[in-house]
C-alpha cells in the first residue's frame, strides 16, 4: 500500500510539471481558446472515453473492493460446494513448444475439477507426439488430431462436441495462468445465474523482450484489464478473449457453437448477449500470453482484428442496432460504441490530421509538441490507474517508461493500420482471402454470410 501511495504522489507530480510546461507554451504562444479548438478531437472525442472512464473505474475499484471481496467470498463457497467439472479446451495449430507450459500452469490450479481437451488442427510440427506423450502420462484428458485444418472455429467445435463439463473454458495454446485464475473465471457464474459468458484478463508474458512487445504490454494493461473493466461496469462488455473465455455449455449449444473467424471472440459474445443473456468480465482471472515480437507481424495480427469489426459487427449483428425481437438498449450500445470508437471516429481523425496540418503550417512543430505533451499527460493519468487496478504493481511499472512511446503506438500506428483494415474489408470482403482460415472454410462463410 506505501509503495502504491508514493506512486500515485509521483504521477500527479510529474502529471503537474508536464501541465506547467504546456501551460509555458500556452501563456507565450497559444490562448486557451485557440488550444482547445486545435486540439478538440483529443479533449472532446478521445479524453471521455479513454482517460475520464478509466478514472472512473479507479474511483469504483477503490469504493468497492470490500463489497467485491464479500460477494467473490460467497460465490467460492457455492463453486466449491457444487465443484462442477469444467472442460478446458485449447485448440491450435504448431503449439507443440507451448502445451507443456500451459499443461504445468493447470496443474497447479486452485480448482482441479476440469478435463483437458486438446485439438491439433492440422499441424506440421511435433504438436502429435508431444501431446500424445502428455495424454499418455495423464496430463491431458482427451487429445484430437485433424490431419486437415478446418481453422480454429472448427477445432474449437470439435472439441466441445466432446466436453463433458457444467462449463466450457477456451484457452489459446501458448498461454499459462495464474494459480486462482480458473477459480476467478468462474466466480461470476455465481454472481448471477443469468451470466452465461466470462471473459478473463489477458496479459503480456514475454513483455520484455522488444520494444514492440513492451508498448503491446501497456496496450493490454489498458485496453483489456482497465479498459473492459469500464465497458463491463457499464454493461457493454463486448468481447470475451479467445485467450480465455469462460462460457455455460448449454447455452453454447443454444447458440450454435462457435462461428467461422476472424473475430471469434467477439462475435460469441454477441451472440451470448442476442439470445438475451449477460456476459461479465473477470479482472482478477489472469491469463499470460506471447505477442507478436516485431512490428511486421504485429501489422497482421492487428489488419485481420481489425477487419472482424466490420465484418461482424457492421455486417452480421447489425440486426441489433435497432428494434427487433433481438434488440436490447445495452447490446445495442456495446455494438455502436465499438463501431464508432474504433471505426467511424478513426475516419473522422484522418479529417481532423489533414485540417490540422493545413491549417497550421506556420507553426506545425510547435502543435505536434503540445499535443505530444497533453497526450502524455493522460497517458500518466491512465498508468496511475493501471497500478491502481493491477494485482502486480511493482512488475508492471517497470512499464512506465514505455508510456512516451505509447502516444505513437496508440496515436498512430494502431489508428492507420485499423483505417487500412476498415477500408479493405467494407470495398473488397479481405477477410475472407486472410490465410489465417483455410480457403475452403473461408470460401463457405462468404457463401452463407457469417
Amino acid at each position: 500500500m506505501t509503495f502504491l501511495v508514493n506512486f500515485i504522489k509521483s504521477v500527479f507530480t510529474d502529471i503537474f510539471a508536464l501541465l506547467d510546461g504546456i501551460m509555458v507554451c500556452f501563456s507565450t504562444n497559444l490562448s486557451w481558446e485557440v488550444a482547445f479548438s486545435t486540439f478538440w478531437f483529443l479533449f472532446i472525442i478521445e479524453f471521455p472515453r479513454y482517460y475520464a472512464l478509466d478514472l472512473c473505474v479507479a474511483v469504483k475499484h477503490i469504493a468497492t473492493w470490500r463489497q467485491r471481496r464479500s460477494r467473490e467470498a460467497i460465490a467460492s463457497r457455492m463453486l466449491f460446494i457444487e465443484k462442477p467439472l469444467v472442460s478446458i479446451l485449447a485448440p491450435g495449430k504448431n503449439e507443440g513448444k507451448h502445451i507443456y507450459k500451459l499443461v504445468k500452469s493447470l496443474r497447479e490450479q486452485t480448482y482441479q475439477n476440469f478435463e483437458i481437451i486438446i485439438v491439433d488442427d492440422g499441424s506440421d510440427d511435433t504438436t502429435p507426439l508431444i501431446c500424445k506423450d502428455l495424454q499418455r502420462a495423464g496430463f491431458i484428458t482427451k487429445f484430437f488430431r485433424m490431419r486437415i485444418g478446418g481453422g480454429k472455429a472448427s477445432a474449437a467445435n470439435y472439441a466441445a462436441s466432446h466436453a463433458s463439463g457444467k462449463y466450457i473454458i477456451h484457452l489459446d495454446a501458448d498461454s499459462s495462468l495464474d494459480r486462482d485464475a480458473i477459480e476467478k473465471i468462474l466466480l461470476p457464474f455465481y454472481f448471477d445465474r443469468n451470466i452465461k459468458g466470462v471473459g478473463g484478463c489477458v496479459k503480456v508474458r514475454n513483455a520484455h523482450d522488444t520494444l514492440c512487445s513492451s508498448v503491446q504490454a501497456l496496450e493490454y494493461l489498458k485496453t483489456i484489464m482497465v479498459g473492459r473493466m469500464g465497458t463491463n461496469m457499464l454493461g457493454i462488455y463486448h468481447i470475451i478473449s479467445g485467450a480465455f473465455g469462460a462460457f455455460e455449455v448449454e447455452t453454447l449449444k443454444q447458440i450454435g457453437y462457435w462461428d467461422i473467424g476472424p473475430g471469434l471472440d467477439g462475435d460469441i459474445t454477441q451472440k451470448i448477449r442476442k439470445a438475451g443473456y449477460k456476459v461479465w468480465f473477470a479482472n482478477n482471472a489472469i491469463c499470460m500470453t506471447n505477442v507478436p515480437t516485431s512490428w511486421k507481424k504485429l501489422f497482421k495480427q492487428r489488419m485481420r482484428w481489425s477487419k472482424s469489426l466490420v465484418r461482424f459487427r457492421i455486417r452480421k449483428h447489425r440486426d441489433i442496432l435497432w428494434s427487433n425481437r433481438n434488440f436490447n438498449f445495452l447490446n445495442m450500445m456495446s455494438n455502436l460504441e465499438n463501431i464508432i470508437y474504433d471505426c467511424w471516429l478513426n475516419y473522422v481523425w484522418c479529417f481532423y490530421i489533414i485540417m490540422l496540418v493545413f491549417m497550421n503550417v506556420d507553426r506545425f512543430w510547435e502543435i505536434i509538441i503540445i499535443g505530444y505533451l497533453i497526450r502524455i499527460a493522460f497517458a500518466i493519468v491512465a498508468f496511475g490507474v493501471m497500478m491502481i487496478v493491477t494485482e502486480r504493481p511493482r512488475e508492471e511499472f517497470k512499464l512506465f517508461p514505455y508510456v512516451f512511446v505509447l502516444t505513437f503506438y496508440h496515436g498512430y500506428f494502431l489508428r492507420i493500420t485499423r483505417l487500412m483494415a476498415h477500408t479493405m474489408e467494407f470495398f473488397f470482403f479481405s477477410s475472407y482471402k486472410d490465410k489465417w482460415n483455410p480457403k475452403k472454410t473461408s470460401n463457405v462463410a462468404r457463401i452463407e454470410g457469417i
